[in-house]
């Protein structure tokens, strides 16, 4: 879906991945890091500008992103800002916290027809005002 939108609004889509999750597709750009902790994360990171749309649902990175003028949004349509990561990441802390005292924390929801309607209607949006601020 995100491939098809952005290429509407004329966005070259790029997919990072590690030499031990290679994955290629077909009319998007792969790049590919050796792999090694947060190695994809530091690629991307080095290569983004002010402006460019990340789509991940890793909290630490998008805070990253966020930092360096990146727009995110993650798989669901929801978009991640300077306004929300906060919380998000205090929320990361404390699940990883009763995770390593033994206890469970929910895991994702299974993915819904919803979900997909959200993140294009999201994702639509932040195009625009991608192409948008490029043109000013």
């Amino acid at each position: 879906m995100a491939l098809f939108i952005s290429s509407q609004y004329e966005i070259e889509p790029i997919l990072f991945c590690d030499t031990s999750h290679r994955i290629e597709r077909e009319n998007i750009k792969t790049i590919i890091v050796d792999k090694g902790p947060d190695s994809v994360d530091f690629k991307l990171l080095s290569v983004l500008k002010r402006g460019d749309i990340v789509i991940t649902g890793d909290y630490g990175l998008a805070a990253m992103c966020i930092a360096k003028g990146g727009i995110v949004v993650n798989h669901n349509g929801k978009e991640l800002t300077s306004d929300n990561i906060d919380q998000l990441l205090a929320y990361r802390f404390e699940s990883a916290k009763i995770r390593r005292a033994g206890g469970r924390t929910k895991g994702t929801k299974k993915r819904t027809e919803e979900n997909n309607l959200e993140f294009e209607h999201k994702f639509r949006q932040i195009c625009e005002r991608a192409i948008f601020h490029r043109e000013v």
